[in-house]
C-alpha cells in the first residue's frame, strides 16, 4: 500500500506501536494531488500531530505504522 492510498479514519501507530488516533486531515500538494502532510488528531481533541508520506514505516487498510516516535512528531 502507498501513502496515497491511506483514508481518513485510519488507525496510526508510532514506531513504539502506540496508538496515536486515526487520520482527520489528508494535505495534498496542489500541483501533483500526492499527499504533502497527514494529520492525526490526539485525544484530548484540541492538538494533532502531522506526519509525511516519508515517515510510514508500513501501511495496510486498518493500520498506519510510523517509523517516528510520538516525540519526534510536529504537533500543534
Amino acid at each position: 500500500m502507498d501513502a496515497k492510498d491511506i483514508a481518513f479514519g485510519t488507525p496510526v501507530y508510532d514506531k513504539n506501536d502506540k496508538l496515536l488516533g486515526t487520520i482527520d486531515n489528508i494535505v495534498n500538494d496542489a500541483w501533483s494531488g500526492e499527499p504533502r502532510k497527514f494529520m492525526v488528531r490526539l485525544d484530548d481533541e484540541v492538538s494533532a500531530v502531522y506526519f509525511r508520506p516519508g515517515d510510514v514505516a508500513e501501511a495496510t487498510a486498518n493500520k498506519v505504522k510510523l517509523n517516528l516516535a510520538m516525540a519526534d512528531m510536529e504537533q500543534t
